[in-house]
């Protein structure tokens, strides 16, 4: 029988074992080179992430207005009801609703022809009573009569002198007149009506200045004097300021309240101020140049007050000492100098060695890489070094 050989594979065709080695290898070789990038590549991520973009002011020495607030009701310079002192007719009004009157001026008449009628008689007897006293002087002169008569009647022309005098005063209470310059409210009598004494006809304010009573705290008694300035505000008006001065305070405190009474006058000729309005008042205490910071850049923890400011291009953390406040600004005791940057927005995500980019440096480089791309795009081929 003939001998039968078993295949074989062929000996140049490599197995998966022998290639085995050769795949490990490669891997190790990939698995190197990620790990030596790595690291690089994530130190710069976390390097970027770290650079926080912040906006900085100066330190101001600028003023610092020190104030206190009150609340006041406005009240006319001189106010007055108009009424009459007698009940009668009344025969004329001279007046509209609100207007504006000289002192002086004439308002009503009540009708007065009694009274005029009575003058009128008491001057024809006062007439009469000098003409005799003259007589009866001369017969003394040449003693053709006595003494005592001719007393007798210097007190009867003394006596008719004294009526005639309240007959005029009386005719002339009957003419109502404006006793100062103001503004008339609303008329509250009619032609042909009866009044009686004491009615309201209408009233009469002096607008050109307003007084304003406000209440402070006894604690300010050595920080107020007269003269002192204040501002006024209404809601009216919005923020316009009406500035006026004390002109008062008052000699006692209200020891239920311990606050002291003082009252301003405000000048008021274009009459946009009225009595009964609520004004809330501003007493200036005093005006001091003093270092000043924006309140968003204060930074506290604890008992202690920080501040962010840079250097190059890290953030550095300085404790300061800060002391009144303002809306929106407090005042630098110690810890900062005049001019010196502080950080303003941002400072909350800043730690102490934080890198930083100022904002506005950031728009400058913006600005500047922009202009100077729209320079070079204006530039002919020759400039740009073009081949034709």
């Amino acid at each position: 029988m003939p001998n039968k050989s078993v295949p074989t594979a062929p000996a140049s065709t490599p197995s998966f074992t022998s290639r085995l080695p050769l795949f490990v290898i490669v891997a190790i070789l990939v698995a190197l080179i990620a790990y030596l990038q790595w690291p690089e590549a994530t130190k710069e991520k976390s390097t970027f992430k770290r650079v926080v973009a912040v906006k900085m002011v100066p330190v101001l020495l600028t003023e610092f207005i020190e104030s206190v607030e009150a609340v006041g009701t406005a009240r006319a310079n001189e106010q007055v009801v108009i009424t009459s002192k007698y009940s009668d007719l009344v025969d004329e009004i001279y007046f509209d609703d609100g207007q504006r009157v000289n002192k002086g001026a004439v308002l009503v008449k009540l009708n007065n022809q009694e009274e005029l009628a009575k003058v009128s008689e008491l001057e024809a007897n006062l007439s009469e009573s000098k003409a005799h006293l003259k007589r009866l002087t001369e017969l003394l002169s040449s003693r053709a009569t006595s003494k005592s008569l001719v007393e007798q009647q210097e007190a009867k022309t003394k006596a008719i002198e004294a009526q005639l005098m309240s007959a005029r005063t009386k005719l002339n209470d009957l003419t109502i007149r404006a006793p100062f310059a103001g503004v008339l409210g609303f008329r509250e009598a009619s032609k042909g009506a009866y009044i009686d004494a004491g009615d309201v006809i209408t009233s009469l304010d002096d607008l050109s200045v307003i007084k304003v009573d406000f209440y402070l705290p006894e604690r300010l008694l050595t920080d107020i004097h007269v003269g002192q300035q204040v501002s006024a505000v209404n809601t009216a008006y919005g923020d316009k300021e009406f500035i006026g001065k004390i002109t008062a305070i008052d000699s006692r405190i209200d020891s239920s309240t311990r606050s002291i009474k003082a009252r301003a006058t405000i000048s008021n000729k274009a009459l946009k101020l009225h009595p009964g309005m609520l004004l809330n008042i501003s007493v200036l205490l005093q005006v001091e140049n003093i270092l000043q910071l924006p309140e968003s850049s204060i930074i506290p923890i604890e008992d202690t007050h920080y501040v962010f400011v840079e250097s190059e291009g890290k953030a550095i953390r300085k404790a300061i000492k800060i002391g009144r406040r303002h809306p929106g600004v407090v005042e630098v005791l110690s810890g900062l100098v005049e001019g010196e940057h502080v950080v303003v927005e941002g400072a909350l995500k800043l730690r102490d060695g934080s890198a930083v980019s100022i904002i506005d440096q950031i728009a400058d480089e913006a600005e500047k890489q922009t202009k100077s791309a729209s320079e070079n795009t204006k530039k002919t081929p020759a400039e740009n070094g073009s081949k034709t």
